[in-house]
């Protein structure tokens, strides 16, 4: 019990609502567990819902943080398996954004029990392109740059950063919430996850997981082109591939009602 709360308290675990079945929702880079307000409450009426902030994120203990641990996905994907055990959680869906639909692919191969659907909001195995075979929307030249920016001038990265993933230009507000997101985490660790993230290549797992998988993807997304999802569909057994109108690289905040309507409709026929 002592470790549960442990953990319960390491990752600001917050948990919603009461059903048989249980929803995880994960946060991607940058971010935390409130960028998913405007959907994950909605569900609160007919699941369980649980959301957390990975280590270094958000209100997580930074404390905790060990750059050993987190200098790989595995160290995010053993947050997320911590959770769910500390929770004593089996067969619940995970809803990873971004980068977490990735950790959440991982975390389904170690633990398939623990896992009975994932959704991927904008996911990619790989940002980095491969020519001829992969193009995955980024040269190296291009992370290397971001990580530079991030290194020399943190706050600058962030108002660069923000607009060019929202997406919206319309709606200012937007890129104006995210790029408070970005700045107001601690900058070492920001960086760290970056390159973590953006040099991760995750396309020799697809292959083992086993579990049945939702892709959402966005109709304009400049951190997750056509093409990846279009990958992901391919070598994913069992995907099902949902393109939405939604544009940009957070749907979840720039249209909630189409994110959660998505995700309940791909519930509503399991």
């Amino acid at each position: 019990m002592g470790r549960s709360l442990d953990i319960l308290k390491r990752n600001h675990v917050t948990v919603l609502g009461s059903g048989e079945r249980t929803l995880v929702f994960g946060h991607g880079f940058g971010c935390d567990q409130k960028m998913w307000r405007l959907v994950a409450p909605r569900f609160a009426d007919r699941y369980r819902v649980v959301l957390f902030d990975y280590v270094g994120s958000g209100l997580s203990q930074l404390d905790q943080y060990d750059p050993a641990k987190y200098g790989s996905l595995a160290g995010y994907s053993r947050d997320l398996l911590d959770v769910m055990e500390a929770l004593e959680l089996r067969d619940a869906v995970f809803v990873g954004h971004s980068v977490s639909s990735m950790i959440g692919a991982m975390a389904s191969i170690r633990h398939p029990e623990y896992f009975e659907r994932l959704v991927m909001v904008g996911p990619s195995p790989r940002y980095l392109n491969d020519p001829p075979g992969y193009y995955g929307g980024f040269d190296r030249d291009d992370i290397d740059e971001l990580l530079e920016m991030m290194q020399l001038n943190f706050s600058g990265w962030a108002s660069y950063m923000a607009p060019a993933a929202m997406q919206n230009g319309d709606r200012r507000e937007l890129s104006d919430e995210l790029e408070r997101q970005f700045a107001s985490r601690d900058p070492r660790i920001a960086r760290q996850f970056a390159e973590v993230t953006f040099y991760s290549d995750c396309r020799d797992i697809l292959g083992e997981v086993q579990t049945p998988t939702l892709i959402l993807q966005c109709a304009e997304d400049s951190i997750a082109p056509l093409e990846v999802g279009d990958y992901l569909h391919k070598h994913l057994n069992g995907s099902t591939l949902n393109r939405m109108t939604a544009k940009g690289h957070y749907p979840q905040l720039s249209q909630p009602d189409e994110t959660f309507e998505r995700i309940d409709h791909y519930l509503a026929g399991l």
